[in-house]
């Protein structure tokens, strides 16, 4: 076994016992660090295989977007910000560990592209690997792509059409009625005489 397999069987089990991390723990901000491990463990795998265009958008659009989302929602569901104060230095030891794993496996990755270097690449003859899938979509592939593309369009505008639903409570104004109104229609003057109590 090369050092290549060794560290996919090291990825590999990173990423099982992250997984296994994000459902079994009780803390959702811990769940949402181990789910970044696993995404990261991923990206980490994928770059291995030598597909880097995946890998960079696992970690720009799940770890970059998705997660901190994630733990936007997570901080907002739980007002109480004493107790989140409190409990701050809790996710120090989670937070250390899923960094410190980020951190072997960037060295551990950067190491197997160094050695690979020397050896076959597995980037295409006639460019990068991202060039051959933006080739192979763009090109080859271009009536499926945009057929899905128009298939996701109809499925979005069918469920916003499914569940629209016209309130009948729903109060709306109209400006153009607003600015045709008149003082006469909105204020009424009424005149009393005024009236003294006796005593």
């Amino acid at each position: 076994m090369g050092f290549q397999d060794a560290i996919f069987y090291v990825f590999a089990t990173i990423l099982v016992v992250s997984a296994t991390l994000v459902i079994t723990v009780r803390n959702p901000v811990h769940a949402a660090l181990w789910l970044v491990s696993s995404f990261f463990t991923a990206a980490a795998i994928w770059l291995m295989l030598g597909a880097e265009f995946l890998a960079i958008v696992l970690v720009l659009v799940y770890v970059g977007a998705v997660m901190v989302l994630f733990l936007f929602v997570i901080m907002m569901l739980d007002v109480n910000f004493d107790d989140l104060r409190r409990n701050f230095k809790s996710y120090l030891p989670v937070g250390a560990a899923v960094g410190a794993l980020v951190l072997l496996e960037m060295v551990l990755v950067i190491r197997v592209g160094a050695s690979a270097a020397g050896g076959a690449s597995t980037v295409t003859t006639s460019g990068s690997n991202t060039a051959a899938l933006g080739k192979l979509l763009y090109v080859d592939y271009v009536y499926p792509f945009e057929l899905a593309a128009v298939l996701l369009l109809v499925a979005i505008v069918a469920a916003i059409a499914l569940t629209y639903r016209k309130r009948r409570e729903n109060k709306s104004q109209d400006p153009g009625e607003q600015v045709k109104v008149r003082r006469e229609d909105r204020v009424r003057l009424i005149r009393m005489p005024s009236e003294k109590r006796e005593g």
